[in-house]
């Protein structure tokens, strides 16, 4: 049966218009003013709401194999469909880590059969993974991701040797964390010998420092142009590495790119006295500055897409004490929402949200035929009503983890609706289970 999603508002492509949508088989077959339809066909009347194209996630862990206890593909996005986002990108470092190409073949394989969301993986990369690495088709996989400073799990790779075989071999993009590792590790011990195992959670700014974070983005974008490697920085903590990027040349032209976090564009060390353990990321929320500093690269096109890195852990483990508690946290139900805020609050447009979470991603992964409202891409879309929702409790939340920083927080707009692949998967607060997501395609470079 066809669907047509009549009277909305359209956000794409820099516009905003009121039009109607023809689905058919999953696609958006017809995009037009008044579309009339004979036979069979389910009628949404989206008038008064916005009609976005499903945000994309380059950068999320939902934990699955090894991790489950903390979140799993089905419920993660679940939550991410209630938010919005139709597509995402996962990390590698699950247990087993994603290291050869078998090991990422399973979890496509638990993705087919739970996925709410459209799926696409990260290879891992390792001190000793390299030729496995060379493998990956980059057809069939978005990218692969380099831990060039340790975070959750044990995937640092910091031979020079390595990390040279990476940058002028592979030929996916390549996705870093960036952290030099010294440095975190100099400052990590300097306060344990102040603190011992007290430490407060506001020095994890000052252990994960702007210099740690410069010192090995810096590092990574000098080898990603000695070789002509394709690089994409992960969440961008500082005002002081948004200089390592341009705006001159267009995305689909741009070999080094970058990405703001929903938390570093929300939050600031000004939050750690009342979130404490919740606000734990690496890498680091850091100053006020820092964020205004991430908000102009991203309104200039410094940096190019927004992201949640989504990393559940139980609320159990949050409780430790600083050096024992993981970093992390929920975000994918409520990203787009956050976004949505700052557009009430005048700092940005809604097509810029847009832009930066939906068309940004697909451009820059060259994910084939979403991210857009076009004729002949896939149906994935969300409908946006402008009033707002209730208050973000446990009751209301869908991640496995069962809690988020937003908690109390009440947002301007809604998610009415959530359609992947044509399916409405989410409506008016409930999880529809229509159908399942598919696996991402990538256009060849």
């Amino acid at each position: 049966m066809k669907t047509l999603i009549k009277n909305g508002t359209i956000v794409n492509e820099g516009k905003s218009f009121s039009a109607d949508i023809l689905i058919s088989g999953g696609i958006i077959e017809k995009i037009a003013a008044e579309i009339a339809v004979e036979g069979q066909v389910e009628e949404i009347d989206a008038n008064g709401l916005l009609v976005l194209p499903g945000c994309i996630d380059d950068q999320v862990h939902f934990r699955e194999p090894g991790l489950t206890h903390k979140g799993n593909i089905y419920s993660e996005s679940r939550a991410a469909v209630a938010g919005g986002i139709t597509s995402f990108m996962e990390m590698p470092n699950t247990i087993p880590n994603a290291l050869t190409q078998d090991l990422l073949e399973d979890k496509y394989q638990i993705a087919a059969q739970n996925s709410l969301a459209n799926y696409s993986f990260f290879m891992g990369a390792s001190n000793d993974n390299l030729e496995e690495v060379l493998r990956t088709d980059t057809s069939k996989i978005c990218g692969v991701k380099v831990f060039m400073g340790s975070s959750t799990g044990n995937m640092l790779v910091d031979k020079e040797s390595v990390l040279e075989g990476l940058f002028s071999r592979v030929g996916a993009l390549i996705a870093t964390h960036c952290e030099d590792e010294h440095t975190v590790r100099t400052n990590l011990a300097a306060f344990q010998e102040k603190y011992g195992d007290q430490i407060p959670v506001w020095a994890h700014p000052i252990i994960r420092s702007e210099d740690a974070c410069y010192l090995s983005s810096s590092k990574a974008v000098s080898l990603a142009k000695k070789h002509g490697a394709r690089l994409h920085i992960l969440h961008i903590s500082t005002a002081k590495e948004t200089a390592l990027f341009d705006n001159i040349i267009p995305l689909d032209q741009k070999k080094i790119t970058a990405e703001a976090c929903i938390h570093h564009l929300w939050f600031s060390d000004a939050d750690y006295p009342t979130k404490g353990n919740l606000i734990k990321w690496n890498p680091a929320v850091k100053t006020a500055d820092d964020r205004e500093g991430i908000w102009n690269a991203l309104l200039d096109d410094r940096i190019d897409v927004v992201a949640t890195d989504h990393a559940p852990h139980t609320l159990e483990e949050k409780a430790n004490p600083y050096l024992s508690a993981p970093s992390g946290g929920p975000l994918v139900q409520h990203a787009l929402l956050a976004m949505l805020d700052k557009v009430k609050e005048g700092k940005l447009t809604i097509e810029r949200v847009v832009e930066k979470m939906a068309h940004a991603p697909a451009t820059l992964f060259r994910v084939k035929d979403r991210g857009f409202i076009r004729e002949g891409y896939a149906a994935d879309l969300v409908l946006i009503s402008t009033k707002p929702g209730k208050p973000v409790t446990k009751e209301n939340l869908l991640y496995k983890c069962g809690w988020s920083p937003f908690e109390g927080h009440r947002f301007a707009n809604e998610v009415h609706s959530t359609f992947v692949n044509g399916n409405c998967v989410y409506a008016n607060g409930s999880i529809l289970e229509k159908g399942l997501g598919q696996r991402m395609l990538f256009n060849p470079r």
